[in-house]
C-alpha cells in the first residue's frame, strides 16, 4: 500500500507511518527507523485528554509549571499528540519539518532541575518550535525547506537557538516554510517547501498560511505548542502572524542576532516571536535580544537591555499620539475597512490621539531598489553561510543550488521555478556600485523620508494601518495572488520594528492591526499593542474548516 503527500510524491506505506509519527511533513532522509519508533511512542503513549486552548501560551503553561499542575514532560507530550493529530492527520496542516527526538529527555531533565529547586532560565520547561532555517547543533536538520541540504545537520546552535536553550525553552521542533524563505521563485505559493509541501492555513485550508514563517504561523495558531520563532526579510513574521491570528513581531535589524540563520539580506533579515499573546512575545524578545559578537549588526546597537514584559500597561494608549497611515493601506477591501475602522476606535476609547491621513508617502517608492539590493545580499549572504556547514551539505555557492534544482525538477520544482536564485547568480559583490546605489535610495526613502518623516511631520508616537488583507487561496498553478498593500515593506525596508495584533476578523479569516516606530522602539509598541489587545480581544480558536466556503457557511 502507498500514499502520496501533497506533491504528488509516493509514499511508502513505512515512511508515511513513520512521517506521521514525528508529524513531518516529507520523507527525512537523515531521520533513523529508531527515531521515528520512538515519537511515534511517545506520541501513541500521551494523554488523550485535550488541553484546554487558553492555557497554550507561555504565561499561562510558566504558571502552571510552577504551581505543580503539569510537568515539562506533560507539555511535550501533549504538544507531540496534538501534531500529530493535526499535522499528517485530520486537517493535514504541513506545519512541520522534524521533530527533536531529545525533547522528552530534555523536558525530564528540566523537571528535575525544578523539582530540585534549580531554574535555568524564565523559560524553564517549556516547547517552542523553531522555523527551519535556524540553526540547531543537534539531531534536528536545518534545510530551509529544500531538498537540496535534505538530511544536513548544522554544527552549532544559531545564538537564537542557543539563547532560548540559555532560558530554559525546549526545543521541540522545526516548522516549515515558504521554500529559502520565499525567495527562490517570483511566482511562488506561501508556505510550499519541496520538503514539506504545501502549509495550510487553519482557519481555512483552502488559505494561504501566509510566508515564509508560514509554518510557525499555522503550529501556534493550531496549537502545537505556545510559541514559535519566525524570521522576516520583508513581511515573514508579520503577514503569517496576520494570517494566522496571531501576535508577530519583527524586531528592528541588529536587536537579535541572525548568526546561524540562513540569510536572504543581512540588511533586513531578522529572527521574532510569533504568539498568541502580545504578553507572550515581550517574554520571548527579552530572551532574544542582546549583543552578539558573530553578528556585527548587534553590536552597533549600543542600548541597554530593557524588561519587555514589564512595559506592558493596559493604559499604555492614553495620551499616546498614533498616526493612522490611510493612503494605500486601506481602501482596497471594504470588509476589511469596517474591522480597521472599529480597531481604530477602540484605540480611541484606550486613550489614544488618533492623527488621521499620517501617511507614508514614500511606501511605493523602494520596491524595485529593494529587490535590486535582496538579489546581491542573497548571494553573497547564503554563500557566506554555507562556508560554515560541514562537509554532509553539498552546496557551496548560489550555483550549486541553481544546478540541484535543475537536475531534481520533478520534486523540487513542480509548480514553481527559481527565476530569482537565476537573477541573483548573475549580481556581483556587495561593492557593486548599482547596489550601493539601490541600499542608498531605500534607506533614504524608507528611514529619512519615510517613517522618520512621517513621525516628526505629525509629532506621532507610531505609525498604525492593517497589516494586510484576510488569507488568499493557496494557488499552486498561479502563485500568491495577495491583493492589497502590505504593511510591512516600510519597516523591513527600513531596518525598524514592526508589530501587528489580531483586530478581528473578515468573513472568519483573521486580520491584524499593525504598530511601526522608529528603530528600537520595540517596547513601546509592545506596550501600545497589549493596550489595544486588552481592549478588543479579538482572537480566537481557528476551527480547521475545509474550505472558505464552509467556514462562512455558504
Amino acid at each position: 500500500m502507498s500514499a502520496s503527500d501533497d506533491a504528488g510524491q509516493p509514499t511508502s506505506r513505512r515512511d508515511f507511518l513513520g512521517m506521521t509519527a514525528a508529524a513531518a511533513a516529507a520523507a527525512l532522509p537523515s531521520t533513523q527507523p529508531l527515531r521515528q519508533e520512538a515519537v511515534l511512542t511517545i506520541a501513541q503513549t500521551s494523554p488523550t485528554r485535550r488541553v484546554a486552548v487558553g492555557r497554550i501560551t507561555l504565561q499561562a503553561q510558566l504558571a502552571d509549571l510552577a504551581a505543580g499542575r503539569t510537568t515539562s514532560a506533560t507539555l511535550v507530550q501533549d504538544a507531540l499528540a496534538t501534531m500529530l493529530r493535526l499535522d499528517r492527520q485530520g486537517p493535514r496542516l504541513h506545519a512541520l519539518l522534524d521533530l527533536n527526538p531529545e525533547a522528552s529527555a530534555i523536558a525530564a531533565a528540566l523537571d528535575t532541575d525544578r523539582r530540585a529547586g534549580t531554574m535555568r532560565g524564565p523559560l524553564h520547561g517549556v516547547p517552542i518550535l523553531l522555523k527551519d532555517n535556524i540553526d540547531t547543533g543537534d539531531q534536528m536538520t536545518t534545510t530551509a525547506g529544500s531538498l537540496a541540504l535534505a538530511g544536513s545537520r548544522a554544527t552549532m546552535d544559531a545564538t537564537v537557538a542557543a539563547r532560548l536553550r540559555a532560558a530554559g525553552a525546549i526545543l521541540i521542533g522545526k516548522t516549515n516554510l515558504s521554500e529559502w524563505a520565499n525567495f527562490r521563485s517570483s511566482h511562488s505559493a506561501s508556505g510550499w517547501s519541496g520538503r514539506g509541501g504545501q502549509c495550510r492555513n487553519p482557519y481555512a485550508l483552502d488559505r494561504s498560511p501566509s510566508g515564509s514563517s508560514s509554518g510557525s504561523g499555522a503550529a501556534v495558531a493550531a496549537g502545537y505548542c505556545a510559541a514559535a520563532i519566525g524570521t522576516e526579510t520583508d513581511g515573514s513574521i508579520t503577514s503569517p502572524a496576520a494570517a494566522n491570528g496571531l501576535v508577530g513581531l519583527k524586531p528592528t535589524v541588529g536587536l537579535v542576532s541572525r548568526a546561524g540563520i540562513i540569510p536572504i539580506s543581512p540588511t533586513q533579515d531578522t529572527a521574532g516571536p510569533m504568539t498568541r499573546t502580545v504578553a507572550d512575545a515581550a517574554l520571548l524578545l527579552g530572551v532574544l535580544a542582546g549583543n552578539d559578537p558573530r553578528d556585527a549588526a548587534t553590536l552597533r546597537r549600543g542600548a541597554p537591555a530593557v524588561d519587555y514584559v514589564a512595559a506592558l500597561k493596559p493604559d499604555a494608549l492614553r495620551g499616546v499620539r498614533l498616526g493612522i497611515c490611510r493612503k494605500y493601506f486601506f481602501g482596497y477591501n471594504a470588509k476589511l475597512d469596517v474591522v480597521a475602522e472599529e480597531a481604530l476606535a477602540a484605540l480611541r476609547s484606550a486613550g489614544a490621539i488618533l492623527v488621521d491621513d499620517a501617511d507614508l508617502v514614500t511606501a511605493q517608492a523602494f520596491g524595485e531598489a529593494e529587490f535590486e539590493v535582496l538579489l546581491y545580499e542573497f548571494k553573497a549572504s547564503l554563500e557566506a553561510y554555507l562556508s560554515t556547514r560541514g562537509p554532509d551539505v553539498g552546496l557551496r555557492t548560489l550555483a550549486d543550488l541553481h544546478a540541484f534544482n535543475e537536475r531534481d525538477r520533478a520534486r523540487s520544482m513542480p509548480y514553481f521555478g527559481q527565476e530569482n536564485v537565476a537573477a541573483a547568480m548573475k549580481k556581483g559583490p556587495l561593492t557593486s556600485p548599482a547596489y550601493r546605489t539601490a541600499l542608498a535610495h531605500c534607506r533614504l526613502k524608507a528611514r529619512r523620508e519615510g517613517i522618520d518623516a512621517t513621525l516628526a511631520l505629525h509629532r506621532v508616537d507610531a505609525l498604525v494601518m492593517p497589516t494586510q488583507g484576510p488569507a488568499w487561496m493557496i494557488d499552486l498553478i498561479n502563485g500568491d495572488q495577495i491583493g492589497g498593500f502590505s504593511a510591512t515593506s516600510p519597516a523591513a525596508v527600513a531596518g525598524y520594528p514592526h508589530l501587528t495584533v489580531p483586530m478581528g476578523f473578515v468573513q472568519g479569516l483573521p486580520v491584524g492591526l499593525s504598530f511601526t516606530g522608529p528603530a528600537w522602539s520595540e517596547a513601546r509598541l509592545l506596550a501600545f499593542g497589549y493596550a489595544f489587545e486588552q481592549t478588543v480581544q479579538a482572537r480566537r480558536e481557528p476551527t480547521f474548516a475545509r474550505s472558505t466556503l464552509e467556514l462562512i457557511g455558504a
